[in-house]
C-alpha cells in the first residue's frame, strides 16, 4: 500500500510516496524546480496564489508517475502538511477570491492587537492561550474590514492545507488543529472558539465543517481521480501545519520532546501537556497532533520569520551576474573558513515580516559592525549563521522562562542543518544535545496519512524504523564562547518605532 504525502511550504512544495509494507519512501521531490515567488503589494504584505499550489501538486503527480515510474493507482491516501497561518478564502465552487495571504504577511498585526484589547486580554489567554496576533482569525478580520467585496464573495475561510485538501476531494473542511493555529480553538472546552468569531464579529458560517487531524475526512472527487490517474477511492486521512508535522515526523510526540527547522523561517517547538501561556505573546501554543480529550498534547511554537530567507537571499546576492546560482554548498563551506564571533560582525534575521518574539513588531534588520578590510564574504556567511542561531536562542529562552524544559533537540539533517558550522552555533548556543534524522515533512505527512487510514496502530508503530543517523554534543570551551558572542549580539537587538 502507497500513501502519498505533500509538505505545502512557501518556497517549495515536497512531495513523498510512501510503501507501507516496507516502510520505505519510493521517491521524495520538490516542485516547482524553483523558488516560489512570494508577492508583496504593499510594505509588509505576503500572498501567494492558491491555484499555484494546486498546479504544482498536480504536475508532482505526474512526475511520480511518468518520470519514476511509480503506480500511483497503488495510493491508498493523501496526508497534507502546509505552511501555517495563512488564510484562503474560496467562493461556494472553492475556487479563490483573492490571493492567500500567508504566515509572514504582516498587515493584520494590528487588527490583533485591538481585539485582544478589546474582547479582553485575560479572556483571550483563557480560552485560545494568547492573542489573535497575526494569526488567520486576525487576516479575516482585516478582509472584512478592508475588502468587504471580497468578503461577502468568500463562502469559506481555510488553512493552505484544507484547501489543497477541497481541491482534491470537492469537500470544504478545516482541520482541530488548523482551527488553534488560526486562534479559533477554544482550549479551556475543546470545541470551536465561537467566543472569539463574536468578539471580531465575524461570521461562524464561513467556517467549513470541521474535522479531527486524523481519519477519513473525504474521499477524493471522481473527476480529480481520473484526471490524476489515481484510484477513485484514495481518503483524505491527515491534515496539520508544516511545524506540528515535523515534530511528528521527527516521532515528537510526548512532553519534554523538542524538534526545530530552519527553513524559510526557523521554529522550536515543544510538546507539552499542559496550556501554557505567554503573557507577551512571544511563543505560541497550538494543538499538537495527538492531541486527545484524554491526553493533553500542545505544541509550543516559537517562529523566527527571517533565518533560512535570510541564507536563501545571500545565496541570490552571491550568484549576481552568474549564469547559475551558486550552491548551499558553497555557502556552508564558506562559513567554515571564519571563526566563530566573525570578527564582531552581526547579523540580525529579521527581514521577512513582523516577528512574534518581539509583540508582532517590526525589528530593525540587517549586518551591523562591518569592516571592509577585514569581513570578506566568508564573515558575512557565518555572522547569518550566527545570527539566526541566535535568533532562535532568544526565542528558546523566552520558551524556558514560561515552563518548557528538554535538553534534547531533534532535526531533519536538511536546510540550515546541513552546515556543520550551523549544527555547531546551534548546540553550544542552545546547550542542547541535537539528534538529527534523514527525513522530511512530506514523509511525515505520507506516514501519518497510513496511521490515519488505521494501517499502524499507533504513530509510535508508523515512525518504528526512524533512526537517529547522528548525535552532536556541546563542548564546554565553544559553550562558554557562544555565550559571549550571543550576549554581545543580544545586546544591540533594536525595535523599530510602530
Amino acid at each position: 500500500m502507497y500513501f502519498l504525502g505533500i509538505d505545502l511550504g512557501s518556497s517549495s512544495i515536497k512531495m513523498s510516496v510512501f510503501d507501507a509494507d516496507k516502510q520505505r519512501v519510493l521517491k521524495t521531490i520538490s516542485v516547482p524546480d524553483f523558488e516560489t515567488e512570494i508577492l508583496a503589494p504593499q510594505l509588509g504584505w505576503a500572498e501567494q496564489d492558491p491555484n499555484l499550489w494546486w498546479i504544482y501538486i498536480k504536475a508532482g503527480i505526474a512526475q511520480f508517475k511518468n518520470k519514476y515510474e511509480i503506480d500511483i493507482k497503488r495510493i491508498e491516501a493523501i496526508g497534507i502538511a502546509y505552511q501555517m497561518h495563512g488564510l484562503v478564502l474560496v467562493d461556494q465552487k472553492l475556487n479563490p477570491v483573492r490571493p492567500s495571504i500567508i504566515w509572514c504577511d504582516g498587515r493584520a498585526a494590528e487588527t490583533g492587537r485591538t481585539y485582544y484589547e478589546r474582547i479582553g486580554t485575560q479572556f483571550c489567554q483563557e480560552q485560545i492561550l494568547g492573542s489573535p496576533g497575526n494569526f488567520t482569525a486576525s487576516k479575516l478580520k482585516w478582509v472584512q474590514q478592508n475588502e468587504p467585496e471580497v468578503f461577502k464573495k468568500a463562502a469559506y475561510m481555510m488553512l493552505p492545507g484544507d484547501f489543497i485538501a477541497a481541491k482534491f476531494s470537492g469537500i470544504p473542511q478545516i482541520s482541530t488543529s488548523g482551527l488553534s493555529e488560526a486562534a479559533l480553538w477554544n482550549f479551556k472546552e475543546n470545541r470551536l472558539a465561537s467566543e472569539i468569531l463574536e468578539g471580531m464579529d465575524l461570521p461562524e458560517n464561513k467556517i467549513p465543517e470541521i474535522v479531527p487531524t486524523f481519519g477519513e475526512h473525504a474521499v477524493i472527487d471522481t473527476t480529480i481521480a481520473a484526471e490524476l490517474g489515481l484510484n477513485s477511492k484514495v481518503k483524505i486521512t491527515y491534515r496539520a501545519g508544516d511545524q506540528p508535522n515535523n515534530a511528528m515526523s521527527l516521532n515528537v510526540l510526548k512532553p519534554g520532546e523538542i524538534a526545530t527547522t530552519a527553513g524559510t523561517s526557523a521554529v522550536m517547538y515543544a510538546v507539552t501537556d499542559q496550556n501554557y501561556i505567554d503573557e507577551q505573546n512571544r511563543v505560541n501554543t497550538f494543538l499538537h497532533v495527538n492531541n486527545t480529550v484524554e491526553d493533553k498534547r500542545n505544541g509550543v511554537l516559537l517562529c523566527i520569520n527571517g533565518s533560512g530567507i535570510l541564507y536563501q537571499w545571500l545565496r541570490k546576492l552571491m550568484s549576481l551576474g552568474n549564469n547559475t546560482p551558486v550552491s548551499y554548498e558553497l555557502l556552508n563551506n564558506a562559513a567554515a573558513k571564519a571563526e566563530a564571533g566573525s570578527k564582531g560582525l552581526r547579523f540580525y534575521p529579521f527581514g521577512n515580516g513582523v516577528e512574534r518574539i518581539f509583540d508582532n513588531k517590526a525589528v530593525n534588520s540587517g549586518i551591523e559592525n562591518l569592516n571592509f578590510n577585514i569581513h570578506n564574504p566568508n564573515y558575512v556567511v557565518r555572522a547569518a549563521c550566527e545570527g539566526i542561531v541566535f535568533a532562535m536562542n532568544y526565542g528558546f529562552d523566552v520558551m524556558k522562562s514560561i515552563g518548557v524544559s528538554g535538553n534534547i533537540v531533534r532535526a531533519s539533517k536538511g536546510n540550515l542543518f546541513l552546515s556543520p558550522v550551523f549544527r555547531e552555533i546551534f548546540v553550544n548556543t542552545t546547550k542542547t544535545s541535537l539528534e538529527l534524522y534523514d527525513t522530511s515533512g512530506a514523509e511525515g505527512a505520507a506516514r501519518a496519512a497510513a496511521y490515519g487510514s488505521g494501517v499502524y496502530k499507533t504513530l509510535d508503530g508508523a515512525f518504528a524504523n526512524l533512526e537517529c543517523i547522528e548525535r552532536l554534543e556541546p563542548e564546554t570551551t565553544l559553550e562558554k564562547q557562544y555565550e559571549d558572542i550571543y550576549f554581545n549580539w543580544k545586546q544591540h537587538i533594536k525595535l523599530q518605532d510602530m
